[in-house]
């Protein structure tokens, strides 16, 4: 057994939140400056919040535990490993928006125009976006982590509907009405845990708002209260983080948002949505170890509806989407598990899931960006007029699909491996055949798309060509990450191992 890490008062969980913040607000506020000012301060703003990701992440590997404002804030290896992850995403998302938002056309599209003043909102909204998602992985206070979670709906739910022209402003409308509504269930939850905690007669004053000290005395929380807060706590922020069968807003969202935000929404946000939810009701665990079978059912569940649905699209958007429903439903049943080698295979997945879904989606919106075209039907050939394109989709498919050498196998592998060493040899057999089928999905769209002819009567134009470098360069960064996970897999293990640990609540 390792020693408990040591507790350390430090500026960054603070600095984590308020630099993207107060950086969204100079964006909005000097909006009269111009698209140059927005582009830059959102680039270097991003960069910071990659290094204080980076250097939270030292210190958690150092075995402490960093804590602020009277404990309100906290960062252990569970909220290091998400702001790191949401930093380098929203640092590669930053650097891909600078061309494709930045032109007179939209590229989702063809023939409509966007106004230059408008800009600087998109770039404001995103910091703000990045903002309240890593104030709640860095809050300990339980009905704030409910407002942090509600925070990026209003963000993301805007930049949703950026275009705003009938099809942004409808999908923004769903998925401000359907997320709002399923996320009060968390808030009911959440509360249920602060009177609960407090009604336990072991928490004085405001430690019944804290979640690390509410872990200590839930074993005194009665069965049926503690239930009824977890159902609560799953529909809540299980429908943010695109659990079936709680994700009808997801395909929406993803098909109208602007690719940038597509990237952010299946990339990190449904991550910190499934970090509020492990959060949340792995401190029920010690208790009740039978949610694990309940949560491993979820988490099948939604891997299978997922590919199903995936199976049927022709816009890449939305396969991108119902794929992203299925492969958290890999992340639910590894955590769901409770043991240490569950939480790691699904907390190493959802690592991999946000590089190389968030290289996906790039390559889609470079597709878009040149062809002005998004279905499948409508593509084909492209592989020499976008060689860098078709290369990191490959790559792209190859580990979403969980097939070596690649990330997603290794993280894929150990989730199966959790699943059998915990007995569940059907939820094991069920994720392997959900991983053949996604090859089915990923590689059919691959081919159509770079290497067949279109099959449909719109040819994509001859003029076609590879994007601009400020497109491509984070997309090849995101692959290279696809191989070096799945090459070398040990050097995410410190910080996963650490985050690993804060949930593992049923043994090794």
């Amino acid at each position: 057994m390792t020693a408990d890490p040591a507790v350390v008062t430090s500026s960054l969980p603070v600095l984590a939140f308020l630099v993207p913040l107060a950086a969204g607000a100079v964006v909005l506020l000097g909006r009269r400056f111009g698209r140059v000012l927005a582009q830059a301060v959102t680039l270097v703003t991003a960069v910071a919040v990659l290094g204080i990701g980076v250097a939270m992440v030292a210190r958690v590997v150092a075995h402490q535990v960093l804590v602020a404002w009277a404990n309100e804030l906290r960062v252990d290896g569970l909220s290091a490993l998400l702001v790191v992850v949401i930093g380098g995403i929203g640092v590669l998302a930053s650097v891909y928006s600078v061309r494709y938002v930045d032109r007179p056309a939209k590229p989702d599209r063809p023939g409509e125009t966007i106004a230059p003043h408008r800009l600087p909102v998109f770039y404001g909204l995103l910091l703000w976006f990045l903002a309240t998602m890593l104030f709640g992985c860095v809050t300990n206070n339980v009905v704030m982590l409910y407002v942090a979670v509600e925070a990026t709906t209003l963000t993301s739910g805007l930049l949703v509907a950026f275009y705003w022209d009938r099809r942004a402003l409808e999908a923004g409308y769903k998925y401000l009405m359907l997320l709002t509504i399923g996320i009060t269930f968390a808030l009911f939850g959440c509360v249920l845990i602060y009177a609960a905690g407090a009604a336990t007669g072991g928490l004085g004053g405001g430690e019944a708002l804290l979640l690390s000290e509410v872990r200590r005395v839930v074993g005194l929380i009665p069965s049926g209260t503690a239930l009824i807060a977890v159902a609560f706590l799953i529909v809540g922020f299980g429908t943010k983080a695109g659990i079936a069968p709680f994700h009808p807003w997801l395909p929406d969202a993803h098909a109208e948002a602007p690719t940038p935000v597509s990237v952010l929404l299946s990339g990190v946000m449904i991550k910190m949505a499934m970090y509020a939810l492990a959060r949340t009701v792995s401190i029920f665990y010690p208790s009740w170890p039978e949610l694990a079978v309940f949560a491993v059912g979820l988490g099948t569940f939604t891997m299978v509806l997922g590919v199903v649905l995936a199976l049927a699209q022709d816009d890449l958007k939305r396969l991108l989407a119902y794929s992203s429903v299925s492969q958290m439903g890999y992340v639910v049943a590894g955590i769901g598990l409770g043991t240490y080698l569950g939480c790691y295979g699904g907390l190493f997945h959802l690592l991999n899931h946000a590089v190389f879904k968030s290289l996906l989606f790039m390559a889609v919106g470079a597709l878009i960006y040149s062809t002005g075209a998004r279905r499948i039907s409508e593509l084909g050939g492209l592989a020499r007029k976008m060689p860098i394109t078709s290369a990191c989709f490959f790559i792209g498919a190859v580990a979403i699909s969980g097939l070596p050498p690649l990330s997603g196998f290794m993280s894929k592998l150990t989730v199966f491996l959790a699943l059998a060493r915990a007995g569940m040899w059907w939820a094991a057999a069920v994720a392997v055949v959900v991983g053949l089928l996604t090859t089915v999905v990923l590689m059919r769209a691959a081919s159509a798309v770079f290497w067949a002819q279109p099959a449909g009567q719109r040819a994509v134009n001859i003029a076609v060509r590879e994007v601009p470098a400020s497109m491509w360069v984070p997309m090849v960064i995101l692959a290279v990450a696809c191989v070096v996970l799945g090459v070398m897999p040990q050097i995410a293990y410190p910080l996963l191992d650490r985050a690993a640990l804060v949930l593992a609540t049923l043994g090794r």
